[in-house]
């Protein structure tokens, strides 16, 4: 009983991380660094005070935050506590699935810990398949959003410097405030926000001009404040 639990809190370990990396990317934030964020706060391990300022900026991205790291802390205990109680032997001889007989109870700790291990590297596997990593993370997205439990922004969230400071890339829909608007009539230079390049379509325009127009359809790349960027055009 104690190895099942053990095996099945380490799959779905596996799969909050995954749901955290995908709230935290609708949210915003680029796939590879929300994969990271997402790991480390079920972990509470890898954070760096540059990266910490993107989660504790946002509101929606705290609150993920403080589910994952609540999370990890259950999970953490409850392998624990299974994990040593799978290596207690027990008084009387007991059989594992496909394993011929009983096993004694001065062997059954290290048959346990085979298992362990097994599982363990099994699950690593299974979850790190690129293919099924990707329908799992399709399969969770959509129902993410299709419960609406984290709304989707258009705002991705490239690289992060100090003092809350990024590269951030819009995609301008049809209801956005900035629509059909140059640069100039913008005001994103009064916010202290300066935009990169534009793509539109196929094409990259880089250094665009004050006159350049704000079109629907349109990415925009700017260097600014990364709570006043979501502020200025969410």
């Amino acid at each position: 009983m104690n190895l099942l639990l053990f095996i099945t809190v380490l799959a779905v370990s596996f799969i909050i991380v995954r749901i955290g990396a995908i709230a935290f990317q609708l949210t915003g934030l680029e796939w590879s660094l929300a994969k990271f964020q997402a790991l480390s706060c079920f972990t509470a391990t890898g954070f760096t005070t540059r990266e910490a300022e993107l989660i504790t900026g946002d509101t929606t991205r705290r609150q993920i935050a403080a589910v994952l790291i609540v999370f990890g802390h259950a999970g953490f205990v409850t392998m624990i506590a299974t994990f040593a109680n799978s290596l207690r032997p027990q008084s009387t001889n007991w059989s594992v699935p496909f394993l011929p007989g009983y096993i004694p109870p001065w062997l059954q700790p290290l048959v346990s810990l085979m298992i362990i291990v097994s599982a363990i590297f099994i699950i690593y596997k299974i979850f790190t398949n690129t293919k099924f990593a990707r329908k799992l993370t399709d399969v969770l997205r959509n129902r993410i959003v299709k419960k609406e439990i984290i709304k989707s922004v258009s705002c991705e969230e490239l690289a992060v410097a100090t003092g809350g400071y990024g590269v951030t890339k819009i995609k301008i829909r049809q209801d956005k405030p900035l629509l059909g608007k140059t640069l100039s009539e913008s005001g994103l230079r009064k916010d202290d926000i300066t935009v990169l390049a534009i793509v539109r379509a196929d094409k990259t325009i880089p250094n665009p001009t004050a006159n350049n127009k704000i079109l629907a359809g349109d990415e925009i790349i700017c260097f600014g404040k990364l709570g006043v960027i979501r502020k200025k055009f969410i």
